[in-house]
């Protein structure tokens, strides 16, 4: 059940993730884990503590000299003289009450979210004898949250550097598989008069290539986002509704992957529902997995041609992360064990 429990709250995390991005709300709380240096934020300037601004700036060039030391020592030097010159990143933004909220009730989530992964970890000490890979993988997803939590004290940092974003992104989704492989090796276990053999490596393969086209499609998804963000700051006069025209190739790569993967996803559900009986969790799950499909064809719509609206890149992302979480158990319930 706190697995279950965990699931969901990941996902809330990354709804929340989205519309802190959405809105614009990532420096909402200069500094981190605090907000502005208070555990509840405030709601009007006249609570700002002194010369907040000095503070905060100096906290976090300092923090980028040891982001960028450490990238000196992996040889990626190119990319720490970004970090050390890029003058945007020492930029402060103006109070918003608003945003200030938006981006505390984000880390509020990403808190409790945390606390769940760490009971995981302490519970799953129960399959130490009976299936150790629960216990092993429910321990690195604590480390990986860690990192993540990390990772986001320097997106603060570098001023919601571009491609720290999408780290931070992608790694948001292998904390969600993760809670989803030990859930269903848990569940396995607890259930095995309800499992039984199948076989069919097509249909596998057939939902891992799916899978892994949903993977690319984030990562790619993520890049037209940045640079989309990229265009948006350039401070040319353009409306909502020409950013898209000045992105370039990747949105052409990501609308093109889009429709292949789109086809697949179908061909799979007619594959899934042809071999399995509709009240089977295999029949389920690629339901919902055509739903889901649905549902982000709407949102890829609106993006696309009403002006990218805000509340419509949330659930574009929001609606990728599901389709991911959906397909990889998909995935895993088609392997040599199902559900009946």
């Amino acid at each position: 059940m706190i697995n279950k429990i965990t699931i969901v709250s990941l996902f809330v995390l990354i709804l929340a993730g989205g519309v802190v991005r959405s809105t614009g709300s990532g420096m909402g709380c200069p500094d981190w884990p605090k907000c502005f240096d208070r555990l509840i934020p405030p709601t009007e300037v006249s609570q700002l503590p002194e010369g907040y601004e000095e503070k905060y700036i100096a906290g976090r060039q300092k923090k980028n000299e040891r982001f960028a030391g450490m990238l000196d020592r992996f040889g990626n030097n190119e990319l720490a003289d970004r970090i050390r010159n890029d003058e945007s990143i020492l930029q402060h933004e103006p109070f918003n009450a608003a945003k200030t909220w938006t981006e505390y009730i984000n880390r509020l989530v990403g808190a409790i979210t945390g606390f769940l992964l760490l009971l995981c970890a302490i519970f799953s000490f129960t399959f130490f004898k009976t299936k150790k890979s629960i216990f092993i993988w429910s321990v690195i997803n604590v480390v990986a949250v860690g990192y993540q939590a990390w990772l986001g004290s320097i997106v603060v940092s570098t001023n919601l550097m571009p491609w720290i974003i999408t780290v931070h992104m992608l790694l948001a989704l292998v904390i969600v598989g993760i809670s989803i492989y030990t859930y269903f090796k848990a569940r396995s276990l607890r259930d095995k008069d309800l499992l039984i053999n199948h076989t069919s490596s097509g249909i596998k393969v057939l939902a891992a290539c799916s899978l892994l086209l949903i993977i690319v499609q984030v990562a790619i998804g993520t890049g037209v986002r940045e640079e989309i963000d990229l265009v948006s700051a350039s401070g040319h006069l353009l409306g909502r509704g020409e950013w898209l025209e000045q992105v370039g190739q990747v949105f052409d790569i990501h609308r093109s992957l889009g429709v292949v993967s789109a086809v697949v996803i179908v061909f799979l559900f007619f594959v899934v529902r042809s071999r399995f009986a509709p009240s089977s969790h295999q029949s389920r799950f690629t339901n919902v997995l055509l739903l889901l499909l649905a549902l982000q064809i709407g949102t890829a719509v609106l993006l696309a041609y009403f002006d990218i609206p805000p509340y419509a890149q949330t659930a574009h992302l929001v609606l990728a992360s599901l389709l991911f979480g959906n397909q990889y158990y998909l995935m895993l319930l088609l392997g040599k064990v199902a559900w009946k």
